[in-house]
């Protein structure tokens, strides 16, 4: 089980995923974490390493294999123009939060390192794992001399498993951001500073 959102889908990437076994190789690929009801003012935009988009890279490019990390449409972006990428700002009087609306969501749900009531999307882009069935060439410590790499593992594709890692990480770190905002010494506390908030939203 890939965890795919698509069955359609999932049946090519397990057929991706059984070629590369058959070759003694291995495959890498992309998990998507999507976090919803997040409400807007997590983080901050004035200082460098408090910012909620680097927090959330930070916890997801910490885990072993991952090699970039994107949020929202961070990578088609790259290559769009402005006026294709940057999400038109609406208002719903009965809209979440303080009825502040996005046309889309290509920002993921984070502008200026804070978070803005929409969804968080973050993408974790895995590599292949090193340790094949067909081993690559490498070297012996000892002797310097050229050997076949150990065959350790029977990994195939990590991507699954990567997957529940990082929707933790991705909990971890908005959970801290919480903390920080809504503070208290107790869950009661908390909970009466967060529901003041989101009562001082509406009235905004």
């Amino acid at each position: 089980m890939l965890n795919c959102a698509d069955a359609e889908t999932e049946l090519h990437m397990k057929e991706e995923v059984d070629r590369a076994l058959k070759t003694g190789d291995s495959v890498g690929g992309v998990f998507e974490v999507v976090a919803r009801n997040v409400p807007p003012g997590l983080g901050t935009y004035a200082q460098w390493d408090e910012r909620l988009d680097a927090l959330l890279a930070a916890a997801v490019m910490s885990l072993q294999a991952v090699k970039a990390v994107e949020l929202g449409s961070g990578i088609v972006a790259a290559a769009s123009h402005g006026s294709a990428v940057h999400d038109e700002i609406g208002y719903e009087k009965s809209g979440a939060f303080a009825g502040f609306t996005r046309s889309k969501n290509n920002a993921g749900g984070i502008e200026g390192g804070v978070s803005n009531g929409e969804e968080i999307r973050v993408r974790g882009y895995l590599k292949p794992i090193s340790t094949l069935r067909r081993p690559l060439q490498s070297v012996d410590f000892a002797t310097r001399e050229p050997v076949k790499a150990a065959y350790e593992r029977s990994d195939v594709c990590v991507v699954p498993a990567a997957g529940v890692a990082g929707e933790a990480m991705v909990a971890l770190t908005l959970a801290k951001c919480a903390l920080e905002k809504f503070g208290g010494d107790s869950v009661g506390e908390t909970r009466r500073n967060f529901e003041g908030y989101l009562e001082q939203l509406k009235n905004f």
